[in-house]
């Protein structure tokens, strides 16, 4: 539907009508829809296409299926608890240091640039990024460590993520998105694997969350890089001589460098569309992201703070354990859904109350139960 002045042109006849009366039987959503069509990509996920949400739910008038998505997202309390929790130096008191928060909205801007410019559609693009760390656990990698250790060797920030939306935020309700904006969710995380894997099921179904997946990559070396140079952890003359030559010496070099080869390599391929970065830049990325985790990640400075937080999370999960009443207070507390010993056990319960903590929620309560209050 196009607009012209005041007034819009049906899509179906092309005959124009004043705005006032065709709003009233074609909503402003169904117009943004019918736009869709006429500048994504083919390769693109137009929101009138979506399969749709575990509970159907009436359309809204104004908004497409993932610009609810994202509202939803950014309206819960999961997204504002992202404020308090470690990226990867555990309660910074540096102003400019990355939380989980300003990394999550990196992302998000990567995403929607790359979706923009590869005409993918840029809200489900934004919604999968929004929503992709929600479920990641107080004190960064050290936290999810944690949890491996002492509830489950199969526990990831990705899977926790997605149980946050489906089942644990909006007291027990959760957000009910739709199947696209929680496929890539599910599928952002990349580990220590290959940056762009090609091992089928282990992508999303969507070229939009293939590219949060890059896109998450994309920040998180950037801004660790940059906290890390900004802590003294780390030196620029120790960063490889590949990865400054290539990708550039500082923070918006590497990120517009990164972001334009991801646009110029990527396109259709045998009937598929493929997101690459060209062979320089994968090789560039790859040394950087090995020297994060051996220079900085696994430093001493970062390695002995985490170390104390997985302690912290250890006793806190025993505490629970042992007390189911207090359990069910703090869930109460953080607006989760009670727990419900038929449906989950006590262990599940435990670990998903600890996973939406934030850093300085968990440091208060360990603090309260477990250290002594000074007499007056």
């Amino acid at each position: 539907m196009t607009f012209i002045d005041n007034k819009e042109q049906s899509p179906e006849d092309g005959a124009f009508l004043n705005k006032e009366n065709c709003m009233a039987a074609y909503s402003i959503r169904e117009a943004f829809q019918e736009r869709e069509k006429t500048f994504l990509s083919g390769f693109a996920v137009l929101s009138s296409a979506t399969q749709g949400r575990v509970k159907p739910e009436k359309d809204c008038s104004i908004r497409t299926p993932y610009q609810m998505d994202r509202d939803r997202i950014v309206y819960s309390n999961s997204f504002r608890r992202l404020k308090h929790k470690t990226q990867v130096f555990l309660s910074p008191l540096g102003d400019h240091y990355r939380t989980r928060l300003t990394h999550t909205l990196e992302v998000s801007e990567i995403a929607r640039n790359i979706a923009r410019a590869l005409r993918m559609n840029e809200d489900l693009a934004e919604a999968i990024a929004l929503g992709h760390d929600l479920g990641h656990t107080p004190f960064g990698h050290g936290g999810e460590t944690a949890l491996k250790e002492i509830y489950s060797a199969d526990f990831s920030h990705s899977d926790q993520s997605l149980r946050v939306v489906d089942v644990l935020d909006n007291k027990g309700e959760g957000l009910n998105l739709t199947r696209e904006v929680r496929d890539g969710i599910l599928k952002h995380s990349k580990g220590f694997g290959d940056i762009i894997p090609s091992t089928p099921g282990q992508t999303a179904m969507t070229v939009e969350g293939r590219i949060v997946r890059v896109a998450d990559i994309i920040a998180y070396l950037n801004h660790d890089l940059d906290d890390a140079l900004r802590s003294g952890v780390i030196t620029c003359d120790e960063v490889p001589v590949v990865c400054r030559n290539t990708l550039g010496e500082n923070h918006s070099e590497r990120a517009r460098v990164m972001i334009e080869k991801v646009v110029a390599n990527s396109g259709p391929e045998n009937g598929e569309f493929k997101l690459l970065l060209g062979d320089d830049i994968l090789k560039a990325m790859t040394v950087l992201r090995r020297f994060l985790y051996e220079k900085v990640y696994r430093s001493a400075t970062v390695h002995k703070e985490f170390v104390k937080a997985k302690r912290i999370l250890k006793e806190l999960f025993a505490y629970f354990i042992s007390n189911p009443d207090k359990l069910q207070k703090e869930l109460g507390k953080m607006e989760m859904a009670d727990w419900d010993p038929e449906v989950d056990s006590i262990e599940r319960a435990v670990c998903d109350l600890i996973a939406c903590m934030t850093d300085r929620y968990a440091l208060d309560f360990y603090y309260r139960i477990f250290l002594p209050s000074p007499q007056v």
